[in-house]
């Protein structure tokens, strides 16, 4: 037997058109794609183990040996296929022409993590990443000058971790409201470089060198265009976007591994993480910010002032100066810090595009009075479901409505679906009884009361929502700059139960109505004919009812693949039932002390060991 098949698989061209048949054939048994080349050489491997055994055992070639032999080779291969398919599923492991690319990016990786381990150790972290956590005041501050010192990305996200009240304790949202991202100017040589790769220096007919302001991902410059017009123009640091992308490498893996754990899966730690890469790689397109400007700008009237923008790249941005001082120079003015509350509440309610990040360096008294904003490179936009729920949770604030505000926090969040709504409703009477009594007088710190509960609860706040929040909070920081104890919640309040009274008003009433009725009005026309058709099938005995079980395709394929393995397990059983009773006689003798009965028996208990296999990899494969 041994010689027979040496002989057959010496050919190159046999052995290759034996290992493919192989490899296509443990492919369709195992139902998976696999690798061609993975398949190649466990085909190889098993062919060299069933020739080693053949040839040990027997001497002479029979045809019906030959069958047992190729499917104990196939048997083999899937073995081999399966055993490396749960352990290394295929396309865990990059192609070997990827392998390069990802050594470079792994070395610039395990630099990057050196460098902030080193910053961590040296702000006292290093306890808390070996894992041996302890009790100390000052960790919160610790963390930010840890942030700080990691750079821009890092900066961000404990910009965003400040506005998630519902996640930290409110120490840590105190301290790390603090982040300031401000760095020294590049050198204008670098800049002047992306400037002139961006746009061209010839579209100026002067560029300041000196920045007005710098950041992290960008600074700003005087300029004046050819046209003759004053502009800013905003220059993206030259090397911001490759240590961005880095660091958001860095913190996704993070955030995977985080996700493992009991508490990073309840917080949605991959959700966090995913978030903050979108909103950071939209920073870091001034296109983007280009966009956003034009966005509020359309949607908002004239009592702030916007910058208008005359040219835009993923990398410049070309705006109008806006003149004017700091609101740390402007004197104290109630109606101007009312206007600009009042102007970002109707970007979050009626609008659903806001500036997200308004601190008092965003902002500026104008030469005319009024207040202008600066910098959307962050921006929030909320849905129209999202801000009628808002509006009715400010409305049931200002009613101390316990049950109103139950409902509107529901709207607002992801709830789980064993929540107690009358503990929560308790809950709530109980935040309002504290926070808005006769006397009282609420401020944005309740907030953080309100955010407790939700957490208590299970309850998830949306990160459309958050970012309302931040801003809100933000907003109160620099109207505090305008007009010292104005209070932002009260004239929050005051502004919800305007907007829903002027939705009571007969006109506003008159053009809801219209307008439902102009929804409704083609399937009113229909209704006639079809109560029509209805009335006459039961007059004639021929009404009906069609129902169709499984019509979701998600439930005709869980059916599907549910009997699939109920069969082939089946099968499976049948194939290793017989083939144990035909192991146990001998029949007609086909070559020395081999009978036709264990010949047939080896081949089905080949086979049911292949579907045995298919079921357990069906079983343990990854889903999508």
């Amino acid at each position: 037997m041994g010689e027979f098949l040496v002989y057959t698989i010496g050919f190159p061209i046999t052995f290759l058109l034996l290992v493919m048949g192989m490899a296509l054939a443990a492919r369709r048994i195992l139902g998976l794609r696999i690798g061609l080349i993975r398949t190649a050489l466990m085909c190889a491997l098993a062919m060299s183990i069933a020739t080693s055994i053949f040839g040990e055992t027997s001497t002479e070639p029979s045809a019906a040996l030959v069958t047992v032999q190729l499917g104990l080779s196939i048997l083999v291969v899937i073995g081999l296929l399966a055993f490396a398919e749960i352990i290394v599923p295929t396309g865990s492991i990059p192609p070997p022409t990827e392998w390069w690319g990802m050594a470079r990016r792994r070395i610039a990786r395990t630099r990057r993590y050196s460098r902030i381990t080193a910053i961590a150790f040296r702000h006292g972290l290093g306890p808390y990443l070996r894992g041996r956590e302890r009790t100390s005041t000052g960790l919160a501050r610790s963390l930010r000058l840890a942030l700080q010192d990691a750079g821009v990305t890092f900066v961000k996200l404990g910009q965003v971790l400040s506005t998630r009240a519902d996640l930290l304790p409110q120490d840590f949202v105190d301290e790390l409201s603090l982040l300031q991202d401000k760095v020294p100017a590049a050198k204008w040589d670098q800049v002047r470089a992306v400037l002139d790769a961006e746009v061209g220096l010839d579209a100026f007919q002067e560029v300041d060198p000196e920045p007005l302001a710098a950041a992290s991902i960008a600074q700003v410059h005087r300029a004046v265009l050819k046209s003759g017009a004053e502009v800013v123009v905003k220059v993206q640091r030259p090397d911001v976007r490759a240590t961005a992308e880095g660091d958001l490498d860095i913190v996704t893996r993070l955030a995977e591994k985080l996700q493992r754990t009991r508490w990073g899966s309840a917080l949605g730690v991959r959700d966090l993480a995913a978030g903050f890469a979108a909103a950071l790689r939209e920073e870091l397109d001034f296109k983007i910010e280009a966009r956003n400007i034009t966005t509020v700008a359309a949607a908002s009237d004239s009592s702030v002032g916007l910058p208008h923008v005359h040219l835009s790249t993923p990398r410049v941005l070309v705006m109008d100066r806006l003149v004017g001082v700091p609101l740390r120079g402007a004197s104290e003015d109630v109606g101007l810090a009312r206007t600009l509350l009042r102007f970002v509440l109707r970007q979050v309610m009626l609008d659903g595009v806001f500036h997200a990040d308004p601190h008092p360096g965003n902002v500026l008294l104008l030469a005319d009075g009024r207040l202008g904003l600066l910098d959307f490179g962050s921006v929030g936009r909320i849905d129209s479901a999202l801000r009628s729920a808002l509006q009715r949770l400010l409305l049931a604030i200002d009613r101390s409505d316990p049950a109103g505000l139950t409902d509107a926090l529901l709207e607002l969040t992801s709830r789980p679906e064993d929540i107690d709504e009358q503990r929560l409703e308790r809950a709530l009477g109980q935040f309002m009884a504290r926070h808005l009594g006769a006397g009282m007088r609420p401020d944005v710190e309740m907030f953080g009361d309100l955010f407790l509960i939700v957490s208590r609860f299970g309850l998830s706040i949306p990160p459309e929502i958050a970012a309302v929040f931040r801003a809100l909070a933000t907003l109160e920081g620099t109207l505090a700059e305008l007009a010292p104890g104005f209070n932002i919640v009260v004239e929050s309040r005051s502004f919800a139960a305007e907007q829903i009274s002027e939705r009571l008003t007969p006109e506003s009433v008159q053009r809801t109505m219209a307008e439902e009725l102009q929804a409704v009005l083609p399937m009113l026309r229909r209704l006639p004919r079809r109560i029509d058709r209805i009335t006459g099938a039961v007059e004639q005995g021929r009404l009906s009812m069609s129902m169709r079980l499984f019509a979701d395709e998600r439930d005709r394929s869980f059916i599907t693949g549910l009997l699939h393995q109920v069969m082939l397990t089946a099968l499976g059983a049948t194939a290793g039932v017989m083939a144990v009773l035909l192991l146990g006689s001998t029949g007609p003798q086909i070559a020395a002390d081999v009978g036709l009965h264990q010949v047939l028996g080896y081949n089905l208990l080949i086979i049911a060991v292949l579907l045995g296999l298919r079921v357990v990899v069906t079983v343990l494969r990854p889903r999508a």
